[in-house]
Order: structure tokens, then C-alpha cells, then sequence
């Protein structure tokens, strides 16, 4: 019971909450089929003007944390311990006050 009210608190932005938001995505050598389809579905839709289209993943993590540098640290660990594969995959990411 307790962990619902825990992130009921996450979802209500309470005083003390940071928001990372997270963009994983291929190295610019990786090749991107994904990518390719949607480029060429886009131009059979008519958007010729569209020249390359990269996918990739974006990640938001809430984190129960007041120190900007500390939920950095944290995040980043997370980016290279499980959300990105460092072989294939680049990330960046963003942390604000939610």
C-alpha cells in the first residue's frame, strides 16, 4: 500500500521532485532500418522534403531528489548500467523540477 502512495506522490509533483527525460538513440555509424522505413513511408506521403530520419527512444525517470548534481550522477549511471547500450547507442539527457 505504501509504494502506491509513493508514486501517487511522483505523479503529483511534489516539492523535492526531478524529472530526467532521457534520449537514447544509434550512433551516427549504426545503420537505422527504422529510420529508413519511416524516411520512405514519409516521402510516399508526400514529404519530399524529408532528408534522413534517425529513431531512437525517449525515457522519463522521476527521482525522489533535491540535489540537481547527485540525480545528474544517478541518471547517468542508469543511461550506462541498463537504458543505453554503448556499443550501438548514444544518450543525453535533461533534469528539471517537475
Amino acid at each position: 500500500m505504501k509504494s502506491k502512495q509513493v508514486q501517487n506522490t511522483y505523479l503529483k509533483g511534489e516539492i523535492g521532485m526531478l524529472k530526467a527525460e532521457i534520449f537514447v538513440y544509434l550512433k551516427k555509424s549504426i545503420s537505422d532500418p527504422p529510420g529508413i522505413a519511416v524516411l520512405n513511408s514519409l516521402k510516399s506521403l508526400g514529404f519530399n522534403n524529408v532528408e534522413k530520419v534517425r529513431m531512437g527512444k525517449y525515457i522519463v525517470v522521476y527521482l525522489n531528489e533535491n540535489d540537481i548534481e547527485k540525480a545528474k550522477q544517478q541518471v547517468k549511471l542508469m543511461c550506462e548500467k541498463l537504458l543505453c547500450n554503448p556499443v550501438m547507442e548514444e544518450y543525453k539527457f535533461n533534469i528539471s523540477e517537475e
